[in-house]
């Protein structure tokens, strides 16, 4: 039996239930998923700022993980903010949702674009798939330009907003794959992957897969080298109760 915490890196409660939901429904029966948001940080995360200031009550859940005997981590945010600090101080694996949705794209397609939400996140979502190596299958990065926290509202209209702006952007791109570039949008997945006729991945579900195969093949980070775990040091101030 697995243990998987996967962690939305900002505090909208809603927001977390509806991405463990989505966690749930792919993981194995005998796998247990513990869907999160930190204590502090941003209501949303929509800038460079926003992810900033969302890592330390992220990291502060991947410590009380591994507190908990946790076995994996997902990362329920498509910039993947703090992926690499999480991944010194977690025994076991620690995925972020971009990361494992471009992977899963690149194995069912040929090329693939991206549906995020704002105009300002585009150039993430574009160094983040140069970062992973896919720069050259992310044929491009699309925003329907609703806010995170709307897409989750029952009155909005984000769920067609999204739908159409796939189809625009499979036709735009000659891409045959669509990923979807924000966990507030797991739930739309099926849905639109119905409509559409091609493969839509969601993040969330990828990710959550991906770490349970993992654990399940019995491989951890590595700990040799850059993600070996961080050097002891006082921290002071408000990053007091960081200090190792």
């Amino acid at each position: 039996m697995a243990h998987i915490k996967v962690i939305n890196p900002n505090t909208a409660r809603a927001m977390t239930e509806t991405i463990g939901r989505c966690a749930r429904a792919v993981a194995a029966p005998a796998t247990v998923i513990t869907a999160v948001s930190p204590a502090m940080g941003p209501a949303s995360i929509e800038s460079h700022y926003d992810e900033a200031l969302a890592v330390p009550g992220l990291l502060a859940e991947i410590a009380a993980g591994e507190r908990d005997g946790v076995d994996g981590y997902v990362i329920a945010c498509f910039g993947d903010p703090g992926l690499h600090a999480a991944r010194e101080l977690a025994a076991g694996p620690v995925v972020g949702i971009a990361e494992a949705a471009m992977h899963a794209a690149t194995l069912v397609g040929s090329g693939f674009s991206v549906v995020t939400t704002l105009s300002r996140t585009v150039g993430r979502a574009w160094h983040l798939a140069r970062e992973y190596g896919f720069g050259a299958a992310c044929r491009g990065v699309h925003a329907c330009d609703i806010p995170v926290l709307d897409l989750d509202d029952p009155a909005s209209d984000a769920r067609k907003v999204v739908a159409e702006l796939c189809a625009s952007a499979l036709e735009a791109d000659g891409s045959d794959t669509i990923v979807l570039g924000c966990a507030g949008m797991a739930d739309f997945c099926t849905e639109v992957s119905r409509d559409l006729g091609v493969p839509v991945i969601d993040g969330v579900a990828a990710a959550t897969k991906l770490v349970e195969s993992l654990v399940a093949l019995g491989l951890r980070t590595s700990t040799r080298g850059e993600y070996a775990h961080p050097l002891p040091k006082r921290y002071s101030g408000l990053l007091h109760d960081f200090t190792i």
